[in-house]
């Protein structure tokens, strides 16, 4: 709403101040305070991973009520109208809101090792100081011995070189290529070796499918009409049966169309 005009406009050119006419169906591009509700309601699953739709008011709230489950007087980016119409004051936009500030966290977030990772750079620490102690007692017996310099460094330095286990990554690659075989029976792929160590060790896992697997949208596949199932894109309105069902379903949708775009004509509840 801008200039006392109803305008659509994209998601980018949003500004904090901004008035957004919210009806049913729509995207919501940014974080807002709600100013007017009329049976509002928004499935926020992408924040809270709740499926059921949270019902939205301008009533002001307690100062217990900081989570962004309890905030009923706000509405959040990345969330969708599944109800009623609102008035919303856009508070944050970008990077400022909620589900801005959820892929900052994803973007910066450090990647951490695994047990077998941090074993394995223990262990060797401990070889490398345990391989210089005895390289440096080796060294200093044959010059004690009456060996030169050079003889005796050269000699410390070749038993250092033989002393580290260079097949050892190999064998741990190996080790994890045969442990991420038998998981891949159990129908469990794994992106990372690394990672089948951690999960090799797993005997529950517990998952919360709400809002994750599926698009949260629903559309029409078949119809049951004049006692016939029939595909959604065989529907005829020139039929006298399906042309009643056809203009029932129009009337009970809020969706508005001209010239094949979304109508933008101001709602009867504002005028």
């Amino acid at each position: 709403m801008r200039n006392n005009q109803l305008i659509e406009i994209d998601s980018e050119d949003i500004i904090v101040g901004d008035l957004l006419i919210l009806e049913a169906g729509d995207f919501i591009s940014a974080d807002g305070r709600v100013i007017e509700s009329f049976n509002l309601h928004i499935n926020e699953s992408s924040l809270t991973g709740e499926s059921l739709a949270v019902a939205k008011s301008s009533a002001p709230l307690g100062e217990a009520h900081e989570t962004i489950a309890d905030q009923n007087n706000m509405v959040f980016g990345g969330s969708f109208v599944t109800n009623g119409r609102g008035l919303v004051a856009v508070t944050a936009i970008g990077m400022e809101t909620e589900i801005g500030k959820i892929a900052n966290l994803l973007d910066t977030a450090k990647e951490k090792k695994t047990p077998l990772q941090i074993s394995l750079d223990r262990f060797g620490e401990k070889l490398a100081l345990g391989i210089t102690m005895i390289c440096v007692v080796i060294f200093s017996i044959d010059l004690v011995r009456g060996r030169e310099l050079v003889e005796s460094f050269m000699f410390a330095v070749s038993l250092a070189v033989a002393a580290i286990p260079e097949a050892l990554s190999s064998i741990v690659t190996i080790v994890l290529a045969f442990g991420t075989r038998k998981m891949a029976k159990e129908n469990a792929i794994i992106r990372k070796l690394y990672a089948v160590e951690s999960l090799g060790s797993v005997s529950v896992i517990c998952s919360d499918k709400t809002g994750t697997l599926t698009e949260n949208k629903m559309q029409v596949q078949q119809v049951y009409v004049d006692q016939k199932v029939i595909p959604h894109d065989r529907l005829h309105p020139e039929h006298p049966v399906q042309k009643k069902l056809l203009l029932q379903a129009i009337l009970c949708n809020d969706a508005l169309s001209q010239n094949e775009k979304r109508s933008v004509t101001l709602p009867k509840w504002r005028s």
